[in-house]
């Protein structure tokens, strides 16, 4: 039987569809990156991971992001349970990122390399389905915490498992753990110091009572969360659990979740406390030094996170561009379109090699003070250079693909709505350079690190020593014109770090990447590479 004269519906010149894909066999960098870091050893289970994360994984973040989570305050009898009901598929996400180890493996198998196998699992993951990863990460930030108490470690030991128990029960009828942080509250923001959430020692036992508020309370589905409050010596850390040991409902309150521009398949929400009961973690009023561990991990996860979007974005953009076909030849092989694609990779693969390389600095810190320091101002730097360049990395991946790059289908929209959420999380661009500042001005360790970062940076390459020497001039300004121009000192900074650990894993961009970003041989858009850079060589490392 011949067609109908009127069907058009002839589907040609479109690509494949982009999954399943081995996420890690495709990612020459992050294996690279992953072996340099002491982790070689769990090279079988990131191989796993990577698999799963660009089959399953990636199948069930679109169900997870289109169903979004919903707040059930009562049930049907007009008791107030305050819960947050998710698609099967967040679960089966959460299950999964457990049972691997993206939240624990840290800490439940405490050998050396886990730390940047962890932190590689994060990556992984993240390119899959980003909001899962704002659980997992705070779970994992949260074990060293918690350690801090040691009536507290059964929370510790169970957050750390590879189990993923979603039941509303108390802790102690649990499998696994998750956990949650509230810092931010609506008058305060940044400044947790002005908090007026107050805490009340109850006399004659361990716990406290809080009353206050949250405006941003994440992961309000988890057992327990990691809370500032006022005590009478200044601002305290505590772990508030959601059920009390007896089983009862603690007394908080989820008063919404917030509707927010991406992040769908997790909640966020605000929340009051009505006399909860909550224990302390560390002293009392040294809540912030209690809790900066946590924020130094999730300033890390950041960087990840950020890699991890501007890696998936590239690969959507080459993947798309290999098999297109426009004014009569691959959309590859157009110049222009292949220094765009180029440009990226190049970007994506400084942004891998410095997450995995602070990440090896953090496992390093645990007992080296030398790496501790560096990692200290590092996390800050990377978090927030890296963060700053992911929403710009996707667009012009999206622009790649064109309408399509705009259809949900594609995953790139979602990616976008994703990558300004790390950039404000754990403190914005201006927190991290301003803190970068502090840390350099009042700790002594921390300079000495950055220096020594600096001088090694400069023994790879003319340029990177020109810069590190411009770099320490600027350091020794007024403080006053420091601040002014802390945000130019610290991208100038990240960009001579991601050299240097481009160079020292001798990575066929390094000088591309340092010739384009700090000689002057670029714009200020992507698809700005000298003429002489091997596009094809590049693209082929990136995405075999």
């Amino acid at each position: 039987m011949q067609p109908s004269r009127f069907e058009t519906h002839v589907v040609e010149n479109q690509p494949p569809a982009f999954a399943p894909r081995d996420l890690w066999g495709d990612d020459l960098a992050l294996r690279e990156a992953v072996v340099r870091g002491g982790a070689g050893a769990f090279t079988a289970r990131l191989q796993a991971y990577g698999a799963l994360a660009g089959d399953e994984l990636y199948r069930l973040g679109f169900d997870a992001n289109r169903d979004r989570p919903r707040l059930r305050t009562h049930d049907a009898q007009g008791r107030r349970i305050d819960l947050v009901e998710f698609h099967p598929a967040y679960h089966r996400l959460m299950e999964l990122a457990k049972a691997h180890g993206v939240a624990g493996l840290s800490w439940h198998e405490p050998v050396p390399g886990a730390q940047v196998a962890r932190a590689a699992l994060a990556y992984l993951h993240h390119q899959a389905e980003a909001g899962t990863s704002c659980p997992l990460t705070m779970t994992h930030a949260a074990v060293p915490v918690l350690r801090q108490a040691p009536a507290l470690a059964q929370w510790a030991r169970l957050a750390a498992a590879p189990a993923y128990d979603p039941r509303d029960v108390p802790m102690a009828a649990k499998t696994g753990l998750t956990l949650g942080m509230g810092m931010t509250e609506k008058q305060g923001g940044s400044d947790v110091r002005g908090n007026t959430t107050t805490a009340t020692p109850l006399p004659g036992r361990e716990g406290w009572r809080l009353v206050g508020h949250k405006w941003f309370f994440s992961a309000p589905m988890s057992d327990g969360f990691l809370v500032l409050a006022q005590t009478p010596d200044g601002l305290g850390c505590f772990l508030l659990p959601r059920r009390l040991p007896d089983g009862s409902k603690n007394a908080f309150r989820l008063m919404r979740l917030k509707d927010k521009l991406g992040d769908w398949s997790n909640a966020s929400s605000e929340v009051e406390f009505c006399d909860a009961l909550a224990w302390p973690v560390g002293e009392p009023g040294r809540g912030v030094a209690t809790i900066i561990p946590m924020v130094m991990l999730t300033r890390l996860d950041c960087m990840l996170a950020a890699a991890a979007q501007a890696r998936m974005a590239m690969a959507q953009a080459v993947h798309h561009a290999r098999h297109r076909v426009t004014f009569g030849r691959v959309l590859v092989g157009h110049p222009l379109m292949a220094n765009v694609l180029a440009d990226l990779a190049i970007e994506s693969e400084a942004a891998t090699v410095l997450a995995l390389d602070v990440a090896a600095a953090v496992e390093a810190g645990q007992g080296d003070a030398g790496a501790a320091a560096y990692a200290r101002v590092a996390t800050a730097v990377g978090k927030y250079w890296l963060c700053r360049r992911a929403p710009a990395l996707v667009n012009e991946a999206q622009e790649c693909l064109g309408g399509a790059g705009y259809v949900e289908e594609s995953l790139l929209p979602r990616l976008y709505r994703q990558a300004p959420l790390n950039s404000i999380w754990e403190g914005s661009g201006n927190i991290q350079c301003l803190d970068v500042l502090r840390a350099l001005a009042r700790e002594p360790q921390v300079a000495q690190a950055l220096r020594g970062a600096l001088e090694r940076a400069a023994g790879f390459d003319p340029v990177l020593a020109r810069e590190a020497e411009a770099i320490g001039r600027q350091l020794a300004a007024p403080a006053a014109e420091l601040e002014v121009r802390a945000r130019y000192l610290v991208e100038r900074i990240a960009l001579v770090l991601q050299g240097a650990a481009l160079h020292a894993a001798g990575s066929p961009v390094a000088e591309a990447f340092v010739r384009s970003r700090l000689d002057g041989a670029h714009g200020l858009a992507m698809g700005t590479l000298p003429v002489d850079v091997d596009f094809a060589s590049v693209l082929e490392r990136a995405l075999p």
